[in-house]
């Protein structure tokens, strides 16, 4: 008979999924969208969900479907190709940018408050933040125990506390939107989604969420799809419940700290203001943990993910990668999260197109016809978005890529995606049926 986990493992995974995804840029992002979009925070807010929580849920699904990490979702574009995607993909939300802006984030909004914010000290504190790091992602099979039973619920209850606060002891009064969202709050709401690297992540963690089944046990593959399905739901709720909350702490402290540099400021402001030196600590705590956890979940999962391809043990990745990304946060977060944005603005595009059509692959005779043109062609016009969002390359941005459809929102490559998905469905059924005809012909001699 079948191992089967418990409700309380379930609800456990649940929480662990939801534990690796809310890291540094869910809880910096969703106030400065709150801040900066005024009386269209509802609507930037339907946008970032999409984003921010919709595909994120869909990946852990698709990838639960196809039974695998990335590898497996990628499957229509080649090995070859399939592969790079992943490597980008793990590197992003690796090494390059998310597991160092863990330790940017908690230091600024946590440690930077009460010590000062001088590159000494976020040296210091990124060597004990990632020495931590490492001594728990040493022990992967563990994971469910450490994370989902201990570090996750008290994580989300200390999200919890600063939700319901945010929700019933504003600190102020919203100000006027900024011109870009009174103009397009649904799609800076949407690209704001992006900043999360929750989608990538999502690609990453779906290994990490079987594994930590699997640790219980759980060997049937209908299982541990059932179990991570169940897993990402369960992670959306609590995402979108927490990001409400944050649109409208963010919306609500406009007047105590209108020119807000990011998220990590308005927060600091709004616990400051509402309980005192004591959310000082209370933000510290809250903070430290929900990076910690999420740094953790990524450093496992490229371990895992690269030991399968080079010549070196996951334990002595696990260390690699901590220092690099120890090294790769004393940048600061603000050249982090510069150095971020036309890289994630490019990448995106690709890796949306392979997410969605997953869940149509039935509907073709050759999946690969229609999804590798797709993402080609959105990878090549999410480099032009990429450029024009970079503050020092948007100067090579051709004049006629600045006047493509949606280009102003930052989605020139959407329309070009839809007509390729249309005209390479109609060459499948056509090129299908033609093959159909020759098989039955052959049948007939």
């Amino acid at each position: 008979m079948a191992h089967r986990l418990t409700s309380r493992d379930i609800l456990a995974l649940g929480f662990m999924t939801f534990a690796l995804f809310v890291g540094a840029g869910n809880i910096i992002f969703p106030p400065m969208v709150g801040l900066q979009s005024g009386e269209f925070v509802w609507t930037a807010a339907i946008g970032f969900l999409l984003t921010g929580v919709g595909l994120p849920v869909l990946t852990v699904v698709a990838l639960a479907k196809v039974g695998g990490g990335i590898e497996a979702l990628s499957t229509p574009i080649g090995k070859s190709m399939g592969l790079l995607l992943a490597i980008v993909a793990y590197l992003a939300v690796g090494p390059l940018f998310a597991t160092p802006r863990t330790a940017t984030v908690s230091f600024k909004v946590g440690i930077a408050p009460l010590v000062g914010d001088s590159d000494i000290a976020l040296l210091i504190y990124s060597v004990i933040y990632f020495l931590i790091v490492i001594g728990i992602s040493l022990y992967p099979g563990k994971l469910l125990d450490s994370v989902g039973h201990i570090l996750a619920p008290i994580k989300i209850l200390a999200l919890a506390v600063l939700g319901l606060a945010a929700l019933f002891w504003p600190a102020g009064t919203p100000i006027p939107a900024t011109q870009a969202y009174q103009d397009m709050a649904f799609t800076q709401g949407f690209i704001n989604g992006y900043l999360t690297m929750d989608t990538l992540g999502a690609m990453v963690f779906g290994i990490v969420i079987v594994n930590a089944a699997r640790s219980r046990g759980i060997d049937n593959s209908s299982l541990l799809t059932r179990y991570t399905m169940w897993a990402g739901i369960i992670a959306g709720v609590l995402l979108t419940a927490i990001y409400l909350s944050l649109f409208k702490l963010g919306s609500a402290s406009g007047s105590i700290i209108p020119e807000a540099k990011d998220g990590a400021d308005i927060l600091h402001a709004y616990v400051q203001h509402t309980f005192g030196n004591f959310g000082s600590f209370f933000l510290a705590l809250l903070i430290f943990l929900a990076c910690m956890v999420t740094a953790v979940g990524l450093t496992c999962a490229c371990a895992e993910f690269f030991s399968r391809y080079l010549p070196i043990s996951y334990r002595t990745l696990v260390l690699i990668l901590a220092v690099f990304s120890a090294v790769v946060s004393n940048l600061g977060l603000s050249k982090l999260i510069a150095f971020s944005i036309p890289v994630l603005v490019m990448i995106y595009p690709p890796c949306i197109v392979i997410i969605l059509m997953s869940f149509t692959l039935r509907f073709w005779h050759n999946p690969s016809r229609i999804i590798a043109p797709a993402m080609a062609i959105s990878l090549f016009f999410g480099i032009f978005d990429a450029i024009k969002a970079s503050d020092h390359l948007k100067h090579l941005l051709p004049d006629w890529a600045a006047k493509l459809p949606l280009s102003e929102q930052g989605l020139a490559w959407l329309i070009p995606v839809l007509v390729t998905i249309v005209i390479c469905a109609i060459y499948d059924k056509v090129a299908g049926s033609q093959h159909k005809k020759v098989i039955h012909s052959g049948i007939n001699k």
